[in-house]
């Protein structure tokens, strides 16, 4: 009768590997890994070393706090220096804007040398000239411009150039009841609503301190989107009715 013990699978698993004495490391358990993750050298660990991790550490709610912190930091930094969300308050710029839309406003676009172009749509701070709130309104003369309404064709002329402001104006509206003569000063603008007949604009604060005229250094920025509704979602192109108008220098003697 063979008495010699048999080998089980347990103890050929704790066998010694190789020819070194000793058993084979158990493998490490969850407790060990836990560990491991959170050692110095590991992400985990730089990350609850680094001064975000002790200030996680300081906040109520922790990570998910300082994660909402720094969304709002962003969200006011873009606010601040590159995008602002603003809404139309009233119908002074229908069709293209109605009452309640909401627009982006590029606050960067006329920086680095950039100027507002004629037909551009800007929001800008009326104190002074207009009122104590921003506006919004459509670029219609620039520095040097001679402006004049109106035509034989009740067009408005932009330096000699009659436009067709067609594309953009409310149905039905004549480009201005109201007629003026006007060199728009270097560094300001003469602005109007697309619904002449609802809009209270350059038009309507020609003796008023300024001549009706904004400085460029009060525009907040360029409309460049409808962003809300979204079934309105839209960019607000620069319309080409202003492209053959030429430099205020070409014309009128030497203008501006």
């Amino acid at each position: 009768m063979d008495t010699e013990p048999q080998q089980t699978e347990r103890d050929r698993s704790s066998r010694p590997r190789g020819s070194g004495a000793g058993p084979a490391p158990e493998p490490q358990g969850p407790e060990d890994r836990s560990r491991s993750s959170l050692s110095p050298s590991s992400p985990a660990g730089r990350i609850a070393d680094s001064p975000a991790g002790r200030i996680a550490e300081w906040l109520p709610g922790g990570r998910a706090t300082l994660a909402v912190l720094i969304c709002l930091a962003l969200l006011l930094l873009v606010n601040t220096f590159l995008l602002q969300p603003f809404q139309i308050p009233s119908g002074s710029m229908q069709p293209a804007l109605d009452i309640g839309d909401r627009v982006l406003v590029n606050k960067v676009a006329y920086r680095f040398g950039a100027s507002p172009r004629r037909g551009d749509v800007v929001v800008f701070d009326g104190t002074g000239y207009f009122g104590h709130a921003d506006y919004i309104k459509r670029v219609v003369g620039v520095g040097g411009d001679h402006v004049v309404c109106c035509d034989k064709e009740g067009r408005i002329q932009v330096n000699g150039r009659p436009v067709d402001e067609s594309a953009f104006l409310y149905p039905g509206d004549r480009p201005s009841t109201v007629p003026f003569d006007v060199v728009v000063p270097d560094g300001t603008l003469f602005v109007l609503g697309d619904h002449r007949g609802s809009s209270s604009d350059s038009r309507d604060h020609l003796g008023s301190p300024g001549g009706g005229m904004i400085p460029v250094d009060d525009v907040v920025g360029r409309a460049d989107w409808i962003v809300w509704p979204f079934g309105r979602l839209a960019h607000l192109a620069r319309p080409g009715a202003y492209a053959q108008v030429p430099a205020a220098r070409t014309v009128d003697g030497g203008h501006g």
